[in-house]
């Protein structure tokens, strides 16, 4: 049992061996795999029309260059949704509770995005740290005010789904507590309580999911700005 509110949050070890790195394997385990027939099963079909409107939402405004990027984001977009969901489970542990991690997967996908457009584009990405029409007295502080947000964009990224998963589980666990503290003293309060226990789960799934595509989608827009 966990002594404190944070204990939930800590990487736990079993016989030397981080759990962490279990918990991000075992979600690619409950991927089907395609047989040699188009459509071999519903949840195939469900997968596959998911897919194609992620895409079609995600690399619709992006030029041609950027449709390369589709395997990659619909890979990264699962992976996420799978450990957000999975770790909602009893008796889980969810590595995007983690900034180390989340900043681990930020950081590399946001300069692979700079690196492309200084390759690509290198007049037109560094364009984007002045903006046109600026008076040449504000023209060194808005340099490096705009330097400063490009740089913070991998910490912005790593920090909103840390922040957003860390606030529901510690909301989840407060409220689990006060029910089953209340459950021999106040039973009707305590059933309300495991109400909105019940209903604040759902919406622990939908944020889930919603921060995964969240932070696929600033990453298309930071590609969006570099091809």
């Amino acid at each position: 049992m966990p002594v404190g509110f944070f204990e939930q949050f800590m990487s736990p070890t079993y016989l030397g061996i981080p759990l962490i790195a279990v918990a991000m394997v075992i979600p690619w385990i409950f991927f089907p795999t395609p047989g040699s027939r188009w459509i071999t099963n519903r949840h195939l079909t469900l997968q596959a029309w998911s897919i194609n409107r992620f895409n079609y939402q995600l690399l619709m405004p992006l030029k041609k260059g950027g449709h390369k990027w589709a395997a990659l984001f619909t890979s990264l977009m699962l992976f996420l949704i799978s450990l957000n969901v999975l770790g909602l489970l009893p008796y889980t542990f969810t590595p995007t509770t983690q900034l180390s991690m989340n900043l681990g997967l930020a950081a590399p996908l946001w300069l692979a995005t700079v690196i492309v457009g200084m390759r690509n584009q290198p007049t037109e990405s560094l364009g984007h740290l002045l903006p046109e029409g600026t008076p040449t007295a504000l023209i060194p502080v808005l340099i490096i005010i705009e330097t400063i947000s490009l740089f913070i964009r991998p910490l912005a990224l790593g920090v909103r789904l840390t922040a957003n998963l860390t606030a529901g589980h510690l909301l989840i666990q407060l409220i689990s507590t006060a029910a089953f503290v209340l459950t021999t003293i106040m039973p009707v309060v305590a059933l309300l309580t495991a109400t909105v226990l019940f209903l604040l789960t759902l919406l622990e799934v939908a944020v889930a999911m919603i921060q995964a595509y969240v932070f696929v989608l600033l990453l298309s827009l930071y590609l969006q700005e570099n091809i």
